[in-house]
């Protein structure tokens, strides 16, 4: 036999499959991945089994027991209704906390998205000194704030502790730096080209802005909108100290739920998993922005 008919006969090499980007797909890196994410949801799986047990199940055998023995566990939907129809009544602290996180969310953005452009693409005195105080605020402990803005937003100041107006102020403040970071590094990564052709026609600020800068950094925002809304919803030291009880959100409700003998544990895992609910839907819905829009400042700016 030739050697000319061995390579014929040979068995072609096996091509490698490719991304929708282009890159060639890693399978350990997918193995890895998808390892990682079961890890990461056996918590929940959990939460979630315990919702459905009786008080009697949960103190005397772990979650896992139900893979052996499934029908032996005392399924029962008493804790979701127990968590409705009690004294937390966690639909009305649902609503507050919606209430609380979705202008918590907005009004951030919102500033931080204009102070991110005056940052970017204008020239005034003392940018780069207010750029490094403002990213030198995030290092800066929520904590130490909380005397100082209970005094401004208590009975001794203005007089909104207590008030949903109180929890958007201090989320905004807090919020912020973070924010314009985040856009500002995303936003010198925008061709400025772009800005120079809007202002060579004549283009006002405000009109740059909403119609060519703000559309290329909705990546950005949605990811920080992602960040935020998930940080203000798993709140608690801010919705205890700066809401009155009738305003309580449902992390504090279900901080409450748990007695100090133990009691009320059956309805603490069925509560945890009804608050979990909505930021997941959030984090499904962002999550193609999630990565591209924290990533793509990483390398100018």
């Amino acid at each position: 036999m030739t050697a000319t008919a061995q390579v014929s006969r040979a068995k072609p090499k096996r091509q490698p499959s490719y991304m929708k980007d282009g890159r060639p797909r890693s399978w350990t890196s997918i193995i890895v991945t998808v390892l990682l994410a079961i890890l990461w949801s056996i918590p929940t799986l959990g939460l979630l089994i315990n919702s459905l047990r009786s008080r009697d199940d949960i103190v005397s055998s772990g979650w896992w027991t139900v893979f052996t023995d499934p029908f032996g566990q005392g399924w029962t939907w008493d804790n979701y209704v127990g968590v409705f129809t009690g004294a937390a009544d966690m639909g009305v602290g649902f609503l507050n906390t919606v209430v609380v996180a979705v202008p918590a969310t907005i009004l951030p953005i919102m500033f931080a998205a204009f102070a991110a452009y005056a940052f970017t693409f204008l020239d005034f005195r003392f940018k780069e000194t207010l750029f490094v105080i403002i990213v030198g605020v995030m290092v800066v402990p929520i904590q130490v704030a909380f005397q100082p803005m209970l005094n401004m937003l208590g009975p001794n100041g203005i007089g909104i502790s207590g008030e949903f107006v109180a929890t958007w102020l201090l989320h905004t403040g807090f919020g912020m730096p973070l924010c314009v970071y985040t856009l500002r590094n995303y936003m010198s990564t925008l061709p400025y080209s772009v800005v120079e052709s809007a202002k060579i026609d004549g283009a006002s600020h405000y009109q740059t802005f909403w119609l060519l800068v703000a559309p290329m950094a909705m990546p950005a925002i949605a990811a920080f909108a992602t960040l935020q809304f998930l940080w203000v919803w798993n709140d608690l030291l801010i919705a205890k100290l700066f809401l009155a009880p009738s305003n309580a959100t449902v992390i504090v409700q279900l901080q409450q739920l748990l007695g100090t003998q133990g009691q009320g544990e059956e309805l603490l895992s069925a509560g945890a998993f009804f608050s979990m609910a909505l930021p997941i839907l959030v984090f499904f819905f962002l999550q193609r922005f999630f990565v591209r829009g924290l990533t793509s400042g990483s390398v100018k700016g």
